[in-house]
């Protein structure tokens, strides 16, 4: 895995032993396997996360009490190529309502071969997050964020 961190982005890049379409699949479709459940903003365990797979959608967290916790709303859906989401949570870790104040994560697919997909994440505008900005970019680059989600995409397209 590659990684870099600039000012205001959080970059990482990974290679996969699958086509780009399948790839683009796995990462949109089992997000809900990528997540990890202790990443919860809700007071309750989570049930399941749903990636709705449409510009307009949102991406959330169903409490296994029906609550549900919308984190990111779904900016470009252009399959199997990238995704872009806003990152509606700010540094303390609780919901931003303020799209203003909210960064953006792509994800980009580009097939290297016929079985083999570069996938690159860019964190960017972290910095609209206002005061303490960088313990949110800190947060995401760190091995428990951004790392460990391609680590688990990484198992999971493995495994397909």
């Amino acid at each position: 895995m590659t990684s870099t961190s600039t000012e205001t982005s959080v970059r990482r890049g990974i290679e996969v032993a699958v086509p780009v379409e399948r790839a683009f699949a796995v990462f949109t479709e089992r997000f809900d396997q990528i997540k990890p459940r202790q990443h919860n903003l809700l007071a309750v365990p989570i049930a399941e996360t749903v990636f709705e797979t449409r510009v307009g959608g949102s991406v959330y967290d169903r409490g296994e009490d029906g609550s549900v916790c919308r984190w990111a709303r779904v900016l470009a859906f252009e399959p199997p190529h990238r995704f872009v989401i806003s990152w509606d949570i700010n540094p303390r870790w609780q919901l931003e309502s303020d799209p203003d104040r909210c960064s953006e994560v792509e994800v980009r697919f580009t097939a290297e071969g016929p079985d083999r997909t570069r996938v690159e994440l860019e964190h960017r505008h972290l910095d609209r997050h206002g005061a303490d900005w960088e313990n949110g970019r800190d947060g995401v680059a760190s091995e428990g964020g951004w790392p460990l989600y391609l680590q688990r995409f990484t198992e999971l397209t493995s495994g397909t």
